[in-house]
């Protein structure tokens, strides 16, 4: 097995150095930085907190790392664990990767350090060699939400192809025929996904796919809105406007309001992902729900099947769309109507969930 002087001698710097990467000393270069990462997947290198939480008895402790945590999706979905969790006799310590990788690297070595017994990532869009070897060296280890390529660990995620065909098809009927996409950034496994769906929705319900009204965000509110702004700008603009997260159809809220334009008499607007309060704004945004609690959920008792030695398997959630009024609909009373893309019983419980 190789050590930390190997990585060093590998990688061209001194041990120190090689210690301030692992322990995320701001004061080494980003080139350094690399050097030293790429020598550690070279040598297959396992962090000695790794290698020493391999050693270790268990804690009743599991290690949740979300995307942000000012994302409602991200913060429903950590009271999921937490709850399911708990039921379940464990303590959940919870980290804000703040979608950086340095910052996941940060709270893995961090839990391990911890000696958590299991670790539940929602990953970033970068595979770097902390999160490699982890995997590699068996930890019980969980992806949530989204997946990393060539990391080949159980995932619990949602899928939005059908609910997005399903919007593409509802907005179609309402008339729209210019329909944009703000999505999120394509180096995110969500981001690919969403894009991909939507693209397919408009070519199976007959629609032109306008690459100006395909935008890439960030899943943040201000590119929703310089984003909006730049689709609003064009010389034709979109009829209705579709934002692939509920962050970022916030931005772009906003900017409809500043511009003093009717939603959806001037410009519809729809959201992939539903929060608490799009049924009280004016008009009630369309959406849809991911079955974020559920999702949390599953994710437990994957690991816990992981930690007990059980065959545990990937899972994959439907989501649901939820008619609303803002993209030209009819008033149709205070409650939304979920589309009928699931049995009765599981999408009551998805009108519940963000």
């Amino acid at each position: 097995m190789a050590r930390i002087k190997d990585v060093a001698a590998h990688a061209g710097v001194s041990v120190a150095t090689v210690s301030r990467v692992l322990n995320d000393n701001p004061s080494v270069t980003e080139e350094t930085r690399s050097r030293v990462y790429a020598a550690m997947a070279a040598l297959s290198y396992v962090p000695n907190a790794v290698a020493r939480s391999l050693r270790t008895e268990a804690t009743r402790t599991l290690g949740l790392i979300i995307g942000d945590i000012l994302n409602p999706f991200f913060a429903e979905l950590a009271r999921a664990v937490e709850d399911a969790a708990r039921a379940a006799g464990y303590t959940v310590i919870i980290g804000n990767a703040d979608e950086r990788a340095e910052e996941q690297d940060h709270y893995v070595r961090t839990l391990l350090e911890q000696r958590v017994d299991g670790l539940l990532i929602c990953p970033t869009a970068e595979v770097t060699p902390l999160v490699e070897e982890v995997a590699r060296a068996g930890r019980p280890l969980v992806f949530l939400d989204r997946t990393l390529p060539g990391v080949d660990v159980p995932s619990v995620r949602v899928d939005g192809t059908d609910a997005i065909k399903a919007l593409v098809g509802h907005l179609r009927d309402l008339g729209h025929r210019r329909i944009a996409f703000i999505s999120g950034p394509a180096r995110l496994s969500t981001g690919r996904e969403r894009t991909d769906a939507f693209l397919v929705a408009l070519a199976e319900h007959g629609l032109e796919t306008r690459p100006e009204y395909i935008e890439a965000g960030d899943f943040r509110s201000g590119s929703g809105r310089a984003l909006t702004a730049k689709l609003l700008d064009l010389p034709e603009p979109p009829e209705a406007i579709f934002v692939g997260d509920n962050l970022m159809a916030l931005g772009a809220l906003d900017e409809i309001r500043a511009r003093g334009l009717r939603i959806p008499d001037d410009v519809a607007l729809a959201s992939f992902d539903d929060v608490a309060w799009f049924p009280h704004v004016n008009p009630p945004i369309t959406a849809i729900s991911q079955p974020a609690a559920e999702l949390g959920r599953r994710a437990v008792q994957v690991i816990l099947d992981r930690l007990d030695d059980r065959p545990a398997e990937s899972a994959v959630l439907p989501a649901v769309l939820v008619v609303r009024r803002s993209c030209g609909e009819e008033l149709r009373g205070e409650e939304p109507r979920g589309e009928e893309l699931r049995g009765e019983e599981s999408r009551g419980e998805e009108r519940n969930t963000s």
